[in-house]
């Protein structure tokens, strides 16, 4: 990943720039740049991070 450098004149510039920049990558990129993000969590999450489980409760909502 090469990193870059940009001055923008406001925050609105930025988000263009972010949304732009975002908007070019193939989906390829983005599965991997994903897949980089949730790495970099697991890592710092430590012990938990690599017990990670998903939980959910279904519930019956007896209101009204």
């Amino acid at each position: 990943m090469q990193r870059e450098l940009a001055l923008f004149e406001s925050f609105a510039d930025a988000d263009r720039a972010d949304t732009a920049y975002y908007a070019s990558l193939t989906p390829q990129e983005r599965v991997d740049l994903l897949m980089t993000l949730v790495a970099a969590h697991r890592e710092a999450a430590g012990e938990a991070g690599r017990r990670f489980e998903r939980v959910y409760r279904v519930t019956d909502f007896a209101g009204g």
